[in-house]
């Protein structure tokens, strides 16, 4: 249970002045001898303004980009757009000389929704590159649309009898019975 802080006093008050052991008051009271002797500290310490309740969360995050840190990559995303997250995290380490991860880079551009789309990227690579065709394509097919090249091929389902090595064109025949 939670005190406050006027209640934390009034108990310190009251151990304070019992003439019993200080060990039996708290029992009496129901309060944990460790409990209160961290509050009698910080009453010792601070007074009563110490005995209010701190919050629990900390004041700052470890892994938390610094605010000024985040706009300078943000500045640098918009000057270099061109950049790839992997690229950006790496040439702003090179060049300001703070570490950022390429996730830490892709999530600070997708909140800024600087991010583009991923297909659109291969669609524009292969558009720089002239390709007419992709890897997966037989080599009598060629397509005309760099979005064809995202296409997966159809691959053949292979039961778990074809992957044992069992598999045959022809099934065993069934066995008659003798009548």
């Amino acid at each position: 249970m939670r005190y406050p802080a006027s209640e934390k006093l009034e108990i310190i008050n009251l151990v304070e002045q019992s003439h019993l052991p200080t060990k039996r008051t708290l029992d009496r009271l129901g309060i944990p001898r460790r409990t209160f002797y961290r509050w009698y500290d910080r009453y010792l310490g601070g007074g009563p303004e110490a005995l209010e309740d701190r919050s629990s969360a900390p004041s700052r995050v470890w892994n938390r980009i610094p605010t000024a840190v985040h706009d300078q990559l943000i500045e640098m995303a918009l000057e270099e757009s061109e950049l790839s997250p992997r690229e950006l995290a790496v040439s702003f380490t090179d060049q300001k000389g703070y570490f950022v991860s390429e996730a830490s880079v892709y999530r600070l551009l997708k909140a800024h929704d600087l991010i583009t789309s991923p297909a659109y990227v291969v669609i524009r690579r292969l558009l720089r590159q002239g390709r007419s065709h992709h890897k997966t394509a037989r080599k009598d097919q060629t397509t005309n649309h760099p979005a064809s090249a995202l296409a997966a091929p159809q691959a053949r389902r292979i039961t778990s009898t074809q992957r044992r090595g069992r598999y045959s064109a022809n099934p065993r025949p069934k066995l008659r019975q003798m009548i």
